[in-house]
């Protein structure tokens, strides 16, 4: 079952049959992204040589796990005072028997499984889930056989409005790396948290980078991305947004506490289909279904 966009009437006899200048493209498909100059003139190891003992000690995550497509536009910031700061922080977090999620080798798994050159759609969380077996590193996903918390369960019933076909995973599943995959860039504005603690990492330095992450987006995705804000924290993400390049869809938080304000009509999974369609071609849009094998999903 495919969520895209309904396809459109068959072509007649006449539209079916090959224009004599067809391109190559026409043939194998759309060419895939090629990465940036600035993503292909940049050296790693000749700038983790650059580092100090101390940053590359605090670094290690970001250089062994942060994907390359990030790493040029998001270096600068790593080595800012206040992402060091961070970063000692978490050391001391963690030295002191503090339980982190999602997992360290999880932090960055948004830039994995989304490279920067990408990027369609962008989803912000505000925070990662601070329960055991929940948070991986994408906002609002859970990997099985953790059930789907309710502000997802909540998205699942806004999505099946917009394409009455979807249907949720099997056994309550929760697992959006489908959705990472087809371009969604699904990050939280605060990549970690203390156990049982919500926001307890807030305001430490996370949002710095992530704000430059979503300032990339904007600057490097020249075709235009749909950015996807729910709730007002997301909302002033991408206030600076340029509005004439980029398509930005608000709503209320997908949570139980203010879904009920507009959320399940916002209609974000087929507007922002339809608008890739009008940027990239048909072809191009999300597909939203879920129901893929596990091995697929990256799990």
């Amino acid at each position: 079952m495919s969520l895209k966009r309904k396809a459109a009437a068959p072509a007649t006899d006449a539209a079916k049959k090959a224009k004599p200048n067809a391109s190559i493209t026409s043939f194998f498909g759309a060419p895939k992204p090629k990465p940036s100059p600035v993503v292909a003139a940049f050296k790693k190891d000749e700038w983790v040589k650059t580092l100090t003992d101390e940053q590359k000690e605090l670094l290690k995550l970001e250089i062994d796990s942060l994907h390359e497509s990030w790493l040029p536009y998001l270096k600068d910031v790593l080595v800012s005072p206040k992402f060091m700061d961070l970063k000692r922080f978490l050391k001391q977090e963690i030295a002191s028997g503090k339980t982190i999620y999602p997992p360290m080798e999880d932090v960055y798994s948004w830039s994995r499984h989304t490279p920067l050159n990408t990027v369609k759609a962008v989803i912000t969380g505000q925070d990662p889930y601070h329960g055991p077996n929940q948070a991986h590193g994408l906002c609002f996903s859970v990997r099985p056989p953790t059930p789907a918390p309710p502000s997802l369960v909540n998205i699942y019933k806004a999505l099946k409005k917009d394409y009455p076909g979807f249907e949720a995973p099997p056994t309550k599943g929760g697992l959006l790396t489908p959705w990472a995959e087809h371009g969604v860039l699904m990050i939280n504005t605060c990549l970690t948290v203390r156990r049982s603690e919500a926001n307890s990492h807030a305001g430490r330095g996370w949002e710095l980078l992530t704000q430059k992450v979503i300032d990339t987006v904007v600057k490097v995705r020249t075709n235009g991305v749909v950015f996807l804000a729910w709730g007002s924290p997301a909302a002033q993400r991408v206030k600076d947004v340029n509005v004439e390049k980029h398509l930005i869809l608000k709503s209320p938080h997908p949570s139980p506490l203010s879904a009920h304000r507009g959320f399940f009509d916002c209609g974000h999974f087929k507007k922002a289909n339809e608008w890739l369609v009008q940027r990239y071609g048909k072809g191009e849009e999300i597909d939203w279904n879920l129901n893929v094998a596990p091995e697929k999903a990256g799990v």
